[in-house]
């Protein structure tokens, strides 16, 4: 087994070690995703929720833009924004607790069958029949299958506006998936068949409320009524004795369900995401309640009624209003889990401090300004989130919570750590970015269980040597401080893969680098480097290199032992030519070059065989690098100009690129779009903003895959009528263009529909106007004036309309003649209006001048008529 493979390995097996140490997660799971899922979403944008590592292979490539290029502090969010939605996942596991209770009493199911059943309910692939009911279409028919266990049925996102009666019928239901249709009630079901329901999800079903026939399943253990639009639910649920799992997220409920008292069984409550302003005292009556999920409501005042809740293991009230909690919370003794995010908390009261087996504490983004000593009292205590709050100090007695893996203090206003913090010989995850540490402690050298440390945005001037001794760390984060110097000492650690130094002052690298051949992820962007110094080209499993923001101006030829070099960084810095040495990285996908000296680019850059994403915007090209067509793989191009030379027109050859999916051509001086610019099939994206465009060739409404168009700022007067064509568009903007047809104020809304609508009315009305102005000139023109029309308009008069000169009238052969004229002209895709101005141009040229004042008046009238 390679190394890299090998530190793979270890870091997906932190996952399930801390669910072994821990009690929480020493059974199966009973439920597994719903409560899950909530958490995640919680934790969307959330610096606190770091808790689980991933292998930085996983993330998405990136790319540099010039946007970014001047903000590093937002590029810095957006990296703890995705090291939050990588963390997510572990966090949710510790809301995966089993019941102990028996989950049906005839006949009881295996805890793998439970498990099963609920990773239905957020979208797991799970069989179903294969017999359907007549109701269904061919369609769903054929994709209804034996499932497993003979008892479930999925029919997820089929289309249904009606309960599937018939399906009942054919076979024995136990686990009824419906989700994403437009079942609105129960109609036509057969009570007798309900009766063997004993899961039931209609999630995304639009549903104003609970159809009251849910008495009848007497037998239904999990509910999930969750992404629906019920503001209120039916007295009727009570009746559900047997229920064990309720799940009313994301709905409008106001009021705390009447009637949920009496589910002596309840053992799971999900109101997450609704409206509730208060909690009843009559919730107390769920004894055998053991997770409650209550976050993103409206609670003003912790409810009481939550601590008599005597099985209670976890509890989640995140981004609420609250602002203290009640002495009574002392009556929790089985709380393990407290989720507090996002609330207005300014103390903690002492008595929580008396929950002896809590195992996981989320308090980020609230007020707090001091942690009570007391804290000694958290032995179990496994996880500790206080990120974002007012504190200045962490208690010194923090350091009898001996179990405790992960402490996030970032967000804060802490100068120092405390003094024993060795002592958590546990912990694995440190976090403190963005505070005011001056110095990280030499003793955290005994931390030998540390796998992930983070120091950014603080004022931290080196690293202490002590730092090797922590062999297992992997990932070190200690971006935006005033360190000089590259620490030497992490060189020594033999299984650091992640390595974040952007935003210091560090002008070389030092050979010990050369070492770390383990490294798979490093940043130096915005530091004082001159040279792309030869020792990282001896990291050869390295897969992504951030060198933005220096002062380098050409790259080593040894550059071309990075074999595994998959993401290269080098905008803002001092390049005058294209790096050529950097066409040799053959895995290369992500090349980012931008706010450079860049003139043109050889034509090695076809050896790039895997490239997808390029950014060169911001350089000094004459014209637009033709070499860049030969990119066969290419998917994202950014050559916008906004600091650079600008570009004035685009090669035909950009056709060739048919694996484009992003194009950024903004901030340029093009004129024109090339006409083959349909050949982009693959095309998704076109940002062209701020040019010199003035027409959209025919072949532009072949792009149907385009979903994202920006022309605004251009020259355009007029759209195409068949824009109705680009089917898939869903962001438009045209604005800051003297658009005539449709007038501005039509496109300012950014609607597709609205823009097609009035184009084809446009049309009509043009037809229609085109039309009377071919009546004035057949009812007016001589025949001299006609003959010279003719060769004016290059209709060529037929022998035949020589033959029939004495029998039809001058008026039907002038028709005729401006008709075919018409059709060739259509042709040659020329406008309604077009042609229009042609004809009254061409009026004007041979004198027809009685002609043209009525055709004048016909304007005058139309023009006065609303449209």
């Amino acid at each position: 087994m390679s190394e890299k493979e090998g530190t793979s390995e270890e870091l997906e097996d932190i996952t399930s070690q801390l669910r072994k140490e821990s009690g929480l997660w020493s059974e199966e799971p009973e439920f597994i995703k719903e409560t899950s899922n909530s958490l995640e979403e919680v934790c969307d944008g959330k610096p606190s929720s770091q808790i689980c590592e991933t292998h930085p292979r996983n993330d998405k490539l990136g790319i540099y833009d010039d946007t970014s290029a001047l903000s590093p502090e937002k590029s810095e969010r957006n990296e703890d924004q995705r090291k939050t939605l990588q963390s997510s996942e572990t966090i949710a596991l510790s809301d995966t607790f089993q019941s102990k209770s028996d989950i049906s009493q005839s006949p009881p199911l295996s805890m793998t069958e439970v498990v099963a059943e609920y990773q239905d309910f957020t979208g797991s692939s799970h069989e179903t029949l294969e017999k359907t009911s007549p109701q269904l279409s061919e369609e769903n028919q054929k994709e209804l299958r034996l499932g497993s266990d003979n008892f479930t049925v999925n029919l997820k996102a089929k289309g249904l506006q009606e309960f599937p009666k018939d399906i009942l019928k054919v076979k024995y239901v136990k686990y009824l998936y419906l989700d994403e249709n437009q079942i609105k009630n129960f109609k036509g079901a057969d009570s007798g068949d309900l009766l063997g329901l004993e899961i039931l999800s209609l999630q995304g079903n639009g549903l104003s409320s609970l159809p009251s026939e849910i008495q009848l399943l007497h037998n239904l253990r999990i509910l999930n009524v969750s992404h629906n639009q019920i503001s209120h639910i039916p007295k009727e649920i009570s009746q559900l004795g047997n229920i064990r799992q309720l799940f009313f997220n994301n709905n409008y409920i106001e009021n705390f369900p009447s009637g949920l008292e009496s589910l002596g069984n309840l053992e799971i409550l999900s109101l997450a995401k609704n409206n509730l302003r208060h909690i009843p005292d009559t919730l107390s009556s769920l004894k055998n309640l053991r997770v409650l999920n209550l976050e993103y409501n409206q609670l003003a005042i912790f409810p009481k009624a939550l601590c008599f809740l005597p099985k209670l293991i976890s509890l989640n009230l995140t981004g609420n209003l609250i602002r203290s909690l009640p002495k009574e919370i002392r009556e929790l003794k089985n709380l393990e889990k407290l989720v507090l995010d996002h609330n207005q908390l300014t103390f903690l009261a002492v008595e929580i401090f008396q929950l002896l087996k809590m195992k996981e504490i989320q308090l980020a983004d609230n007020k707090l300004e001091v942690i009570s000593q007391k804290i000694e009292n958290f032995k179990e205590l496994r996880i500790l989130i206080l990120d974002k709050n007012l504190l200045k100090e962490i208690p010194e007695k923090i350091s009898h919570c001996v179990m405790l893996e992960c402490l996030s203090l970032s967000n804060n206003k802490l100068t120092e750590l405390p003094k024993n913090i060795h002592k958590l010989k546990n912990l694995r995850k440190l976090h403190v970015n963005r505070n005011n540490i001056v110095r990280i402690p030499e003793d955290i050298s005994h931390l030998n269980s540390m796998f992930s440390l983070e120091f950014s945005g603080n004022i931290i001037t080196d690293v202490p040597i002590e730092v090797k001794n922590c062999r297992k760390i992997t990932r070190i984060e200690l971006s935006y401080n005033k360190i000089m110097y590259f620490p030497v000492s992490l060189c020594a650690l033999e299984s650091l893969y992640y390595l974040n130094f952007n935003g210091n002052y560090i002008s070389e690298i030092p050979v010990d680098i050369s070492f770390s051949t383990q490294m798979l992820h490093l940043e130096l962007n915005k530091n004082k480097l001159l040279i792309f110094s030869e020792y990282l080209c001896s990291l050869t499993n390295l897969e992504y290199l951030d060198l933005g923001k220096n002062q380098i101006r050409k790259i080593p030829p040894f550059i071309s032992n990075m074999i595994s070099l998959h993401v290269l960084i080098l905008c803002c810095n001092k390049f005058e030519a294209f790096p050529i040495e950097v066409c040799t990285l053959e895995n290369l996908q992500v090349f980012d070059l931008s706010i450079n000296q860049i003139q043109d680019i050889p034509s090695d850059i076809c050896n790039l065989k895997r490239i997808q994403k390029l950014n060169i915007s911001s350089n000094q090209f004459i014209c637009f690098p033709t070499e860049l067509c030969r990119l066969q793989s290419l998917e994202e191009l950014n050559i916008s100009q906004i600091n650079g030379r600008k570009l004035t027109r685009l090669p035909e050859e950009l056709s060739n690129m048919t694996q484009l999916k992003r194009l950024d051509i903004s901030n340029n001086a093009i004129i024109e779009i090339p006409r083959n610019i349909g050949e982009l099939r693959s095309l998704v994206s076109l940002n062209a903003y701020n040019n010199q465009i003035s027409y959209l060739p025919p072949s532009f409404l072949c792009l149907h895959d385009l979903q994202q168009l920006n022309l605004s700022g251009n020259n355009l007067t007029d759209l195409p009528s068949g824009i109705h064509n680009l089917f898939s568009l869903k962001e438009i903007n045209f604005d800051d263009n003297p658009l005539l047809r449709p007038p501005i104020e039509i496109c300012r809304g950014k609607q597709l529909y609205t823009i097609t609508h009035y184009l084809q009315r446009a049309d009509q009305r043009d037809e229609k106007i085109l039309e009377k102005i071919f009546n004035i000139v057949a009812k007016n023109i001589t025949e001299t004036n006609f003959k010279v029309l003719c060769q004016k308009l290059n209709l060529a008069i037929s022998e035949t309309d020589m033959s029939t000169k004495s029998t039809v009238s001058l008026s039907e052969r002038v028709h005729q003649a401006l008709n075919r004229w018409k059709t060739d002209s259509n042709n040659l895709s020329l406008t309604t209006a077009a042609l229009r101005d042609q004809l009254t141009r061409t009026l004007m040229m041979i004198g027809a001048y009685e002609i043209m004042d009525k055709i004048t008046a016909l304007k005058l009238f139309t023009c006065a008529i609303k449209f």
